[in-house]
């Protein structure tokens, strides 16, 4: 079991850059998230450990000095330890929290391996100590800030004690609106966890005296989210408070919905793909058109001269970009998933537009079937369709047409279709299902063809181009990695956040495609 007691600080020199005070104090109830809790004489070993913030490890600010029992009356009474704090902006500010009052405490986290329960107080009768934070909420009062070194000037030649010093408060006083955990809790939790791991952090915190109303949880909790360890206090000891038994908060879960867009591109994975090039907005692909030819060539006739010919395909690189723009309160304040989950919104952005691009491309260059249809194809029909769109492909590319591409209503209708009573889409994803019609995949074969459903299509219903037929090696899609480029505005405190990336379809053949046409 790992606990945290928090106790005043009674001395810190900003000269010195040192803190002091009493880390441990023996036989004194303690109020912690476990409840009344008492350390021993001798329970916790002085040895040297990082003076943390808030006992949060990453935020280290100093080392332990020294650290000695404190003695009354020859009789140990606690442990009283010196910090030297490091010379670092934190450090500074946490040395002048403690002469000001603000953070002014400290807080030993140890992990418990031998203890008692009498009267549903835990005795603590071995620990091994963990870290030491500085804190602003103690929970043991039997030190008080007494002393400020060379660092104040109020204080008098004579050395008295500074007018905030207070009398120690009682036992009852210190415990006051404490929630107590009972003992069977207590010894589930010390029989889950009693081994010390170099990097253990403690898990249990004090629950300050709080005032909650419904205004000051909601804004502890937005700051517990996004990582205020005061803030997590709070909530933690307002959750087990009974002093407002009424307040029941609205939690918010960190899972996000989004049904208007996703990272599948169906056009392009029915395509080839290539390199986009480093440098250029535009670049070129040699093209044959035309090719030697031979012909039956008579004895001694000279044979048929027809020169090889080339041009270029000039493909234009073209900028997908999307922009955000946001208050800088939303993204300090709000919380943490924000930004993730807009960074994952503005790339399934880039994917529908990319995707649409490629597909109206695809659409544009392709083959307009001879034969109409008045509605969605029968099976016959969409079998005709196949047939003449192979053999269109076929005969602009000297190439095979691999696949097809429908929109989610030619989808549904092709779900309908059968040859005989056998499904004439075999559906392949998520997992093969030969003969087998499901609904839930976007791939399958139709016919021999690999069949891509997409929803990023100006094609909608059963209009012309919602069934493609496809060379996928009559098309290529170059593209970059996409970026984001992230800018702060001055004036008006708001950021702003840009997606893109660049990509470019090369048409290498056009006719490489087949569409229908709708009556």
């Amino acid at each position: 079991m790992k606990i945290q007691v928090p106790i005043k600080i009674t001395a810190a020199d900003n000269n010195a850059r040192t803190i002091s005070g009493r880390i441990v104090t023996y036989d004194e109830v303690a109020a912690t998230s476990a409840g009344r809790t008492i350390f021993k004489a001798g329970s916790v070993p002085m040895i040297p450990v990082k003076l943390n913030l808030e006992h949060d490890r990453t935020r280290p600010i100093g080392m332990t000095l020294s650290m000695d029992e404190a003695l009354e009356n020859g009789k140990p009474v606690g442990i009283d330890a010196t910090f030297k704090i490091a010379n670092t902006t934190a450090g500074t500010d946490a040395l002048e929290e403690a002469m000001s009052g603000l953070r002014d405490g400290f807080s030993v986290g140890v992990a418990v391996d031998d203890y008692e329960t009498v009267d549903g107080a835990m005795i603590i009768k071995a620990s091994e100590l963990i870290e030491v934070s500085l804190v602003t909420e103690p929970a043991v009062r039997s030190a008080r800030v007494s002393d400020v070194a060379a660092s104040e000037e109020e204080k008098d030649s004579e050395g008295t004690e500074p007018a905030d010093a207070v009398e120690n408060p009682t036992q009852e006083e210190t415990v006051e609106n404490t929630t107590v955990q009972n003992a069977p809790a207590v010894e589930e939790a010390v029989e889950a966890s009693t081994q010390v791991q170099a990097n253990a952090r403690p898990a249990f915190y004090t629950k300050p005296r709080i005032e909650v109303t419904p205004v000051k949880y909601l804004e502890q909790s937005v700051r517990a989210t996004l990582g205020d360890h005061e803030a997590r206090q709070y909530v933690m000891a307002a959750d087990n408070t009974t002093d407002n038994a009424g307040l029941i908060p609205t939690r918010q879960l960190t899972e996000v919905v989004n049904g208007l867009s996703n990272l599948v591109r169906p056009s392009i994975d029915a395509i080839s793909r290539g390199v986009l090039p480093d440098a250029g907005m535009s670049f070129e692909i040699p093209k044959i058109t035309q090719v030697p030819t031979v012909a039956v060539t008579a004895e001694e006739a000279a044979p048929s001269d027809t020169d090889q010919n080339s041009s270029f395909v000039t493909v234009n690189v073209q900028k997908f970009a999307g922009q955000q723009t946001f208050s800088l309160e939303l993204l300090d304040r709000s919380s943490p998933i924000f930004f993730e989950e807009l960074m994952k919104t503005m790339a399934a952005a880039y994917a529908k537009a990319t995707d649409a691009r490629v597909n109206l491309l695809v659409y544009q260059n392709a083959t307009g079937d001879a034969t109409t249809t008045t509605t969605y194809p029968t099976a016959a029909e969409l079998l005709g369709i196949v047939a003449r769109g192979a053999a269109s492909v076929y005969n602009a590319t000297q190439r095979f047409a691999r696949n097809m591409i429908v929109n989610t209503s030619q989808w549904a209708n092709l779900m309908t279709l059968n040859d005989s009573g056998r499904p004439i889409y075999n559906a392949s994803q998520p997992q093969n299902a030969g003969g087998v019609v499901r609904p839930d995949s976007i791939r399958g074969n139709v016919a021999g063809l690999d069949l891509f459903v997409t929803a990023n299509t100006a094609q909608g219903t059963d209009t012309d181009g919602s069934i493609l037929i496809v060379d996928p090696e009559a098309y290529t899609w170059y593209e970059s990695p996409s970026l984001k480029l992230q800018t702060n505005l001055i004036s008006t405190g708001q950021i702003q956040v840009m997606y893109y990336g660049y990509g470019a379809t090369a048409v290498k053949i056009a006719g490489g495609s087949f569409h229908n046409n709708k009556a």
